[in-house]
């Protein structure tokens, strides 16, 4: 793309949420490029308080997203760049939008745009790699904490007027993370997160990625990289982090849950598609893990029926893992400064390729 003279009056369509809202976004624009011509315009869709109009389609290219492509095609029509956290971009949405340069893309991945037609097109598209990884990172080791010290338990026991007093009682106890080895499956922003959270409390730190090797912090703190069928045999907590594709789809199975050690626990705050829920049931409930702390979950949302929520030891959240305020102005900035850069003809820091 062309460097673009700052007299230019650019149009950026903002397609935001009740997450990603767009008034960060036009104030991240305007303060980092206060001397540039920009008009926004402005769509919020109702997610994620009516989560149903969430679809996956596919006879669709794009994943992960929130409506129909025909929606958003009027709001298309007039904009130089996009800035879209759900909206699904088809080769359809952008033969409706033949002014536009850029999409900026508020997420890790940019599953929602059809990358291939973007590129046909000569549009730029971008990310945001990373924008919420301490927040997942910090939620997978409270919710770690919560399974394993009846956190979430002893709440409902006191709030129910029991003050249960057998989660004193040795039997019910849970471990300290000193004790434990965890297992870290994916260890890219997210997974390299966990780990350096959990090194203070003490207990020993593995993990698996093929894509990963050991730095050299990894090796002074003590941290071990192993193959993942080992990790699943020797670690007392395995905590999922990879990105869905078809490799990691179901590669937590019933071969590997019963691989586990008996007595392990199991965090999942990636996505449900790479864990067999059903094995995981049948592993609680044998006992042959103690516990699991589950904020993903294959279907979402799951059945209200669904046995496994019913279990005692587990720990529930509604995918909430990655919501945090600061996500959301990590994400602004990462998108402004790439545009910035974009408009002057450089290259961006966080392309899709």
């Amino acid at each position: 793309m062309n460097k673009l003279a700052s007299t230019e009056t650019l149009t950026v369509g903002i397609i935001g949420d009740g997450f990603m809202q767009p008034s960060f976004f036009d104030k991240a624009l305007a303060a980092r490029m206060p001397d540039r011509a920009l008009r926004f315009k402005h769509m919020q869709l109702d997610w994620p308080l009516k989560l149903t109009s969430t679809k996956h389609d596919p006879h669709l290219p794009v994943a992960e997203f929130v409506g129909r492509p025909e929606d958003y095609f009027d709001f298309l029509s007039d904009i130089d760049i996009l800035v879209t956290h759900l909206a699904p971009i088809t080769g359809e949405s952008l033969d409706h939008a033949p002014r536009l340069r850029v999409i900026a893309v508020s997420r890790g991945g940019p599953v929602n745009i059809e990358m291939a037609a973007a590129r046909e097109r000569g549009i730029t598209v971008i990310n945001t790699p990373g924008r919420n990884a301490s927040a997942v990172a910090e939620f997978t080791v409270a919710s770690l904490l919560a399974e394993t010290r009846n956190l979430i338990r002893g709440h409902l026991s006191v709030r129910e007027g029991e003050f249960r007093r057998d989660f004193f009682h040795f039997d019910h106890t849970g471990p300290e993370l000193c004790e434990l080895s965890v297992g870290i499956v994916g260890y890219g922003d997210v997974g390299t997160r966990v780990a350096r959270l959990l090194r203070p409390f003490g207990g020993k730190i593995v993990f698996s990625d093929p894509f990963k090797e050991l730095s050299e912090e990894d090796r002074a703190a003590g941290i071990e990289k192993v193959e993942f069928e080992d990790l699943v045999r020797q670690v007392d907590v395995l905590t999922l982090h990879p990105r869905v594709t078809p490799q990691t789809k179901g590669m937590v199975g019933r071969a590997q849950i019963e691989a586990m050690k008996p007595g392990s626990y199991l965090v999942n705050t990636t996505r449900g598609q790479v864990l067999d829920y059903e094995a995981l049931y049948d592993a609680l409930v044998s006992g042959h893990l103690k516990g699991a702390a589950l904020d993903t979950f294959a279907p979402e949302p799951p059945p209200a029926d669904w046995p496994l929520l019913k279990l005692p030891n587990v720990t529930l959240s509604p995918h909430i893992a990655g919501a945090s305020r600061y996500s959301i102005i990590k994400a602004a900035n990462m998108i402004a400064e790439d545009i910035d850069l974009i408009l002057q003809g450089r290259p961006p820091l966080h392309p899709t390729k």
